[in-house]
């Protein structure tokens, strides 16, 4: 049986009273000014022709992208800590799925156009900052969908690009690395390129998962606004050893090798 994350399921209460109080008062105005400020910077960077301006290995569109994200987490009270180093060049990168957060805390790390379910569109703020940073939107349940995602990231990776999958599917309440849907795997396996998987945990050894994902009948906009107000926490980044491209057939060989490396970073 897969170890679930450490301590999650033994996750305190969410905090509240005074501190709540006073965190939204500091945080409030400075998410503002992220939105207002840096956020019309990052778009200018990412509009033609700045975007292909290179910033050593990175371009300055790219590295705007990064540091608008790492300044949206501490907003929010992540302290990123990374482990490891996200390969160059073209890339799939799987992760496990707690919440929206990740999309944040992975491209403070590394750009890549994301694959996320059609709903985050309509999103207030985040939809629209999803389709600015290349996400690759699927309705869940649809063939036709799958496969336009499909093509889409074979022609991304072909091109040196990288992508993003969260190949669980959906978020499990921070309880445990649900199993890897390996149909996502077959772009690395056209496109010929390595997956690297990658671990998530929030808090001290993945402690405070169960506090960043969704609540019981708690959708985007509630998450939002209660993880504006918890306290600060840690949050790892755990770049793992990359699992390079296979045959057709060995797609779910990739998945599964993903998956195990992610829950035991979970579970170290």
């Amino acid at each position: 049986m897969d170890p679930a994350p450490p301590r999650a399921a033994r996750q305190p209460a969410r905090s509240g009273g005074v501190g709540r109080a006073f965190r939204y008062l500091c945080r409030t105005p400075l998410l503002l000014l992220h939105v207002l400020l840096p956020l019309p910077l990052t778009l200018l960077c990412l509009a033609p022709p700045l975007r292909t301006i290179r910033c050593g290995a990175e371009t300055l569109g790219d590295r705007a992208v990064r540091a608008w994200s790492g300044g949206l987490a501490w907003i929010f009270g992540f302290r990123l800590r990374r482990f490891g180093t996200p390969l160059p060049g073209a890339t799939m990168f799987v992760a496990n799925h707690v919440s929206w957060v990740d999309i944040e805390i992975l491209h403070s790390q590394r750009m890549m156009g994301f694959v996320a379910k059609r709903e985050i569109a309509g999103w207030p703020l985040v939809g629209w900052l999803a389709a600015q940073g290349q996400t690759i939107f699927h309705q869940r349940g649809s063939t036709d969908s799958l496969n336009d995602v499909l093509e889409q990231m074979v022609e991304r990776l072909r091109q040196g690009k990288s992508v993003g999958v969260f190949p669980e599917g959906r978020t499990r309440g921070g309880h445990e690395v649900g199993p890897f849907h390996a149909r996502i795997f077959l772009a690395a396996v056209e496109a010929r390129v390595p997956v690297q998987p990658v671990a998530l945990r929030y808090g001290e050894r993945g402690a405070a998962q169960t506090m960043v994902a969704f609540g019981p009948r708690e959708n985007f906009a509630q998450n939002f606004l209660r993880l504006l107000g918890e306290p600060a926490r840690i949050a790892e980044v755990h770049f793992l050893e990359p699992v390079p491209p296979g045959d057709v057939d060995g797609r779910r060989r990739i998945a599964e090798l993903s998956r195990e490396r992610i829950v035991a970073a979970m579970g170290s």
